[in-house]
């Protein structure tokens, strides 16, 4: 199922979008915005695979409002306006609708999100964060801490990266095989869960706690 959302400052627009994301098969449109903040605040929060997105809006220009997003998700654009296409193909949009277009169009549209999920082996996390797209591999993970608003990943050559999002949103985007949450503030790998000293579980230079509430879970993974 593809979670999605919209964003148009046009209530009418919203609508054929909604009507439209009705008829689809496997498509899930969780909810439709005429206000950038308020779309943010969901983002911030939720996880969606696909955003529906109008570029002439009061505030932001839909690409920027794009790029400054945290969540890695993909985008249709849908607008009025032809002579944004390259820039939204530049950051690798999904597809670009023209106002106005028929339900063929917009399911044709979709397709292309579906198809792109079930060719993608997912072996890396893609992220926003300090206005860029990051494409980290699974195997350079050192751990994920989570602060308050923010993750942090710790990669294994000792750097860091910062984007904003919830230990939940993260965790979706990982392979439940591959990593696991140890603790209300951190993510771990499955295969680095080696040495366990008082409930605490060493990784490089890090004395990780197990919370109670994952204890179990992390016994099965060592028990194995």
């Amino acid at each position: 199922m593809i979670k999605a959302i919209a964003l148009d400052d046009e209530i009418l627009a919203l609508k054929i979008i909604e009507n439209y994301a009705g008829k689809v098969e496997n498509l899930s449109l969780e909810k439709i915005f005429n206000i950038q903040s308020d779309a943010q605040k969901y983002l911030n929060k939720f996880p969606v695979d696909l955003i529906f997105l109008d570029i002439e809006m009061p505030s932001k220009n839909g690409i920027d409002f794009y790029k400054s997003i945290s969540q890695n998700t993909k985008v249709i654009f849908t607008t009025a306006y032809s002579e944004y296409a390259v820039d939204a193909f530049n950051i690798n949009a999904v597809d670009y609708l023209l106002k106005p277009f028929s339900f063929e169009r917009f399911k044709a549209a979709v397709d292309k999100v579906k198809i792109s999920a079930d060719h993608e082996e997912i072996k890396h996390l893609s992220i926003r964060a300090d206005y860029k797209l990051h494409k980290i591999n699974f195997n350079d993970i050192l751990l994920i801490e989570g602060l308050d608003d923010y993750i942090q990943i710790h990669l294994k050559d000792h750097s860091k990266i910062t984007a904003r999002s919830s230990m939940k949103n993260i965790l979706e985007k990982l392979s439940e095989k591959d990593f696991v949450r140890v603790h209300r503030s951190y993510i771990v790998p499955v295969n680095d869960i080696k040495t366990i000293v008082n409930k605490n579980i060493h990784i490089g230079d890090f004395i990780i706690p197990i919370g109670d509430t994952y204890k179990d879970m992390v016994m099965k993974i060592v028990n194995k």
